[in-house]
């Protein structure tokens, strides 16, 4: 038998078995999203249970939720699931957003050296635990690169009355960079930082540092799940889209999400529909 015979045999058979279909290579959507979810294995462990269920492939952009949000305005995706409401509704209202709903919460935390050496161990006002950080002059490091975690801490500094653009280069250390990095830099520094509780779970170079400061209702950490408007980005799989928001609202999603689990511990609480 020829050899582009066989070729073409084998082909066909690859095709009826289902290894190829014209249309599966094209089933795929882009989310844009947060590196606090990617970082904390949510993903991982949450969308291969949607690709089972619709034979629909996700593919993430993990940047912070400000990039994420430009990314998506500009066309370069199909779903924005980040954290910072106010920015997700202006974007809806802008028109690059065809609708907004919660998918998830948990907080943030303030993590520093054991030493503590500004004091705030056991704080649970965290505007007041970083005034107290500023007035020690202690090496805070942030992430600088305005994503959610970022707009989170500014407005935190803000009701503690510092001026940390004044600060900048000084004790107080801007990394631009995402919250593992940022982890990383703060534990090479012996420095305070602001992260959300999932990516601190998951981080493995903590050493001597832990978790300061926790329990205010401030440092409440929602997310939330944007369909970009596919008038405004022509190749939007807005079929596919819908698809993926409409299951991880749903019950199957949100036990997917309440399933995740690190070291027995829940890492993000489910609150689709309020």
């Amino acid at each position: 038998m020829g050899t582009r015979i066989l070729s073409s045999l084998i082909a066909l058979a690859l095709v009826a078995l289902g290894a190829i279909h014209p249309a599966a290579a094209d089933r795929f959507i882009i989310v844009q999203s947060t590196t606090s979810t990617q970082n904390s294995g949510l993903y991982d462990h949450i969308l291969p249970l949607f690709r089972d269920r619709t034979g629909i492939e996700v593919r993430v952009v993990a940047v912070g939720t400000g990039q994420a949000i430009r990314n998506a305005a500009n066309g370069d995706g199909d779903v924005l699931l980040v954290h910072a409401r106010a920015a997700e509704e202006q974007f809806v209202a802008d028109g690059y957003g065809l609708s907004r709903a919660d998918v998830m919460y948990n907080d943030f935390v303030i993590v520093g050296p054991g030493s503590d050496p500004a004091g705030v161990a056991g704080m649970r006002d965290a505007a007041a635990a970083l005034a107290r950080i500023a007035r020690a002059e202690a090496p805070f490091v942030s992430r600088g690169d305005d994503s959610g975690t970022h707009k989170a801490e500014r407005r935190l500094w803000q009701e503690a009355g510092v001026n940390v653009t004044g600060a900048s280069g000084s004790w107080y250390r801007e990394t631009g960079s995402g919250m593992g990095a940022t982890l990383n830099i703060a534990a090479g520094m012996g420095a305070y930082a602001i992260t959300d509780r999932a990516t601190w779970a998951g981080f493995g170079n903590k050493g001597n540092r832990r978790i300061l400061v926790e329990g205010d209702p401030k440092l409440f950490n929602q997310y939330g799940v944007v369909l970009v408007n596919p008038k405004r980005r022509p190749q939007a799989k807005a079929g596919l889209a819908k698809q993926f928001v409409a299951w991880i609202l749903s019950e199957e999603g949100q036990a997917a999400i309440a399933s995740y689990r690190v070291d027995g511990r829940q890492l993000f609480f489910p609150n689709a529909g309020g």
